[in-house]
């Protein structure tokens, strides 16, 4: 059986607060044929534009994507960029019943021009600006009747000025307070300020950012910073090393990360809070979270610009990591629904108390030529012959065996096949 498959059997949705700094993404996605006679650089024909919510906005899709309620917690400027956020945002089905507006402040965007698949250049307005003491009031005033209506609290910092010191002490006491997951992502080289938090979770460059002097070891450096700040547990993400776990005791564990094709580490870190978020939130094992975390960034950096990530993607993605065990068991149907969503398959309904025979490996292979789509094979019924399962298993034609005692029709109901066949 696939590891790690039986965990999508636990993801339901749940109720994420997004608190941090939302900043509108803009791209312009173009060709680069030559190069401008007016300075060294690269003329690109537009093809496309478009804008989407990014920082804590990004972070905000992919909770969406992976099938999470996420509210936003945060401010835009009364301007273009800010009116347009909230409005992709909504339109997505985000809460944005706590996104503030603020007079005076400039919503944050950034744009990217992205050629032939390359970022070209990145033209950021990000102005920072604290919030008004009054603006700071009103929202502090609002945090308890908040995290009442949520299962956790991830927070994205982008040092944009939302986040002062304060309401993060307020929004972190009052989660904890009702026995509510923190996560946070911080920004900077002042942790003091997540203090409380269940989980900090910096990139490698910021952990090592607040090594003493001359300290490149990790596990030394996660034992400096436990002493500046209390938290439960230190997640380290290190690229294409993977994610590394420190716990106050000095515990550390690793997790190795695969990644066929790296394209582009935009928003790589916002997938990985977001996933965190949808598997603690579910109340997975951290242990089991982080392995979850490593394959939605795996696919993550696949893609160009600030990517979404589902959790079909994730499921597809472990499948693939463990090809040579493709068979799967009744307490793994929640993973093989998730890979599948989305993808058209051929389901072909065996009795398991058929015996293997040069016949039947005949019509199996003939059902898989006459269909271009994905092929299940379902033996259904109690104790399979052993034989047979390996038999079909083996067999390249056969991207998915499912073990069942279930019938017929409520396989497909369950199932939701797009066509369906039975020997």
């Amino acid at each position: 059986m696939v590891t790690l498959a039986h965990v999508f059997n636990s993801l339901r949705t749940k109720r994420v607060l997004v608190a941090g700094d939302f900043v509108l993404d803009r791209y312009t996605f173009g060709k680069a044929k030559r190069i401008s006679p007016e300075a060294p650089v690269p003329v690109v024909l537009v093809e496309r534009e478009e804008a989407k919510p990014g920082g804590a906005g990004n972070v905000v899709l992919n909770l969406l994507s992976m099938g999470m309620k996420p509210a936003c917690l945060g401010r835009v400027g009364r301007d273009p960029a800010g009116e347009l956020l909230r409005k992709e945002l909504e339109q997505e089905g985000a809460c944005t019943a706590f996104l503030v507006e603020e007079n005076g402040f400039y919503t944050p965007h950034k744009t990217r021009v992205i050629a032939s698949n390359q970022q070209i250049v990145r033209i950021d307005s990000e102005p920072f600006l604290p919030m008004s003491k009054s603006q700071e009031e009103n929202i502090l005033a609002k945090i308890p009747e908040i995290v009442a209506q949520v299962d956790l609290v991830a927070i994205s910092d982008y040092a944009k000025g939302f986040l002062s010191e304060r309401l993060l002490a307020t929004l972190i006491q009052a989660a904890r307070a009702r026995g509510i997951t923190v996560i946070s992502d911080p920004k900077g080289t002042d942790f003091k300020k997540y203090a409380g938090s269940s989980i900090l979770k910096p990139n490698l460059s910021e952990a090592l950012a607040m090594a003493p002097a001359g300290c490149q070891n990790l596990l030394e450096i996660s034992r400096h910073i436990f002493n500046i700040v209390n938290v439960d547990a230190l997640m380290v993400t290190r690229s294409e090393a993977g994610i590394s776990l420190f716990y106050p005791e000095g515990r550390q564990e690793d997790y190795a990360v695969e990644a066929r094709e790296v394209k582009d580490v935009t928003g790589a870190g916002d997938t990985v809070l977001a996933m965190l978020s949808c598997a603690l939130a579910n109340e997975l094992p951290l242990a089991e979270a982080t392995q979850l975390c490593n394959l939605a960034a795996q696919v993550a950096v696949e893609k160009v610009g600030c990517a979404r990530v589902t959790l079909s993607e994730v499921a597809r993605r472990l499948i693939d990591m463990h090809a040579h065990h493709k068979i799967f068991a009744e307490e793994h149907l929640a993973a093989l629904k998730q890979a599948l969503s989305g993808h058209p398959f051929f389901l072909l309904g065996l009795e398991s108390s058929k015996t293997l025979d040069a016949q039947l490996l005949k019509s199996v292979r003939q059902v898989a030529a006459s269909t271009p789509h994905e092929l299940v094979v379902a033996l259904m019924g109690p104790s399979p012959d052993e034989e047979l399962v390996s038999s079909l298993a083996a067999l390249k034609d056969v991207d998915y065996l499912f073990l069942t005692p279930k019938n017929q029709a409520s396989l497909i109901q369950e199932l939701q096949a797009t066509t369906t066949h039975f020997a």
